[in-house]
């Protein structure tokens, strides 16, 4: 009987990668698996196709030789079926899980003493800053608790001069199989806790973790124009992974603190400028602070209080791009307060006189004329 083409076995393209290979051989070794289908000579036949099929394409020297000559470039006892290297029609879904998937639990195959790898925990680091740092960027200093790989023992958990023994429970891999009937369910092991490993000598310096707790100096480099709420990324800094596992990554939150001047909306400023009954009267020039220095402000004649004046280009660049923002200066008149007799009177003189001319009090007097007119409309 011929064989069948390996990449129609499988269902997948030539070009497959090796997550579709595995996906592919998972598939078929769960439709196909003897376990599965007991007595049945027919999924065991296309089952040990699929397992000869995937044991060869998922081999990067042995799928060239098979996309080159085609069977006749595959060595079957070089892992072919039924040779040393294959699973076997005896192997158990279990172990055919292992194989497909070791790299998940840190390599390891159906019996590869692999052990679990575990991707270090995200850190978070609150960073407060100035408005002023926010905006032109800054460096800073921060120190971070973590948790680091372990110098003495280069994470191993064992003692200098030992190793950690592989696990006779689970075998390395770090999961155990319990049947029960029909199906399998697969398990953390209860001995070695997923690790595949047991440690009879554990290091001193960090009791068999592998992973010692300190705190460490960073320099964090904040870009001109964040915000709050704005997150800044330290790849690879966070808390060390667990049996030679990746780190993982450091987050620092911005958030900048209030400013006794300026309120910050994206990339304008605001801030209130007290001006005097004179200078909104008269009109008049006074400095006004910004980010980059002091610039004049022209009030002119008869402003009004709450009016708003846009100072073009001082407020903030924004830290993802765009053009830079504005100041926006609202004036507000105050009331003189602790008067003397003389300056009392000279109030009262000049009421008087702007009463009688009642173009001196526009906003006045459309107020009253709107009061009237709502009286007027009302039902009493």
């Amino acid at each position: 009987m011929s064989k069948q083409d390996y990449y129609r076995v499988l269902g997948v393209s030539k070009n497959a990668s090796d997550a579709e290979l595995k996906k592919a051989y998972r598939r078929a070794a769960q439709k196909y698996h003897p376990d599965r289908n007991p007595d049945d000579a027919e999924s065991e036949e296309k089952f040990k196709q699929a397992k000869e099929a995937y044991e060869v394409l998922s081999n990067a020297q042995k799928r060239a030789a098979y996309d080159q000559f085609g069977h006749a470039g595959v060595d079957p006892g070089m892992g072919g079926a039924g040779g040393a290297g294959g699973f076997g029609a005896g192997a158990s879904f279990s172990d055919i899980f292992g194989d497909v998937f070791g790299d998940i639990f840190g390599g390891g195959g159906g019996g590869g003493g692999g052990k679990r790898v575990y991707r270090g925990a995200d850190l978070r680091y609150n960073l407060e800053l100035s408005l002023e740092d926010a905006v032109r960027g800054t460096t800073v200093k921060i120190r971070v608790p973590t948790y680091v790989s372990c110098a003495t023992c280069d994470g191993t958990g064992a003692r200098k001069g030992t190793k950690p023994s592989t696990c006779t429970t689970c075998g390395g891999h770090g999961q155990v199989r319990m049947q029960q009937g029909f199906f399998s369910v697969q398990q953390t092991c209860p001995r070695c806790n997923g690790s595949g490993s047991t440690i009879n000598d554990p290091c001193g310096d960090c009791h068999g973790q592998g992973r010692i707790k300190e705190q460490k100096t960073l320099s964090v480099k904040v870009p001109a124009g964040v915000d709050s709420g704005d997150r800044i990324r330290l790849a690879n800094e966070g808390e060390s992974g667990e049996n030679g596992g990746p780190p993982g990554d450091l987050y620092v939150q911005i958030q900048v603190k209030d400013h006794s001047i300026f309120k910050r909306d994206d990339a304008n400023l605001y801030c209130e400028v007290p001006i005097s009954f004179a200078t909104a009267a008269l009109g008049g020039e006074l400095e006004v602070p910004t980010l980059g220095g002091r610039v004049l402000l022209r009030v002119p004649a008869e402003t009004q209080s709450g009016k708003l004046f846009r100072m073009r280009g001082k407020g903030v660049k924004p830290v993802r791009g765009g053009a830079v923002g504005d100041l926006l200066c609202r004036v507000v008149v105050e009331t003189p307060i602790k008067l003397n007799g003389k300056q009392k009177d000279l109030l009262r003189e000049l009421d008087t006189s702007l009463k009688n001319h009642g173009k001196h009090s526009p906003q006045h007097h459309t107020w009253l004329d709107g009061v009237k007119n709502f009286f007027e409309g009302m039902k009493f």
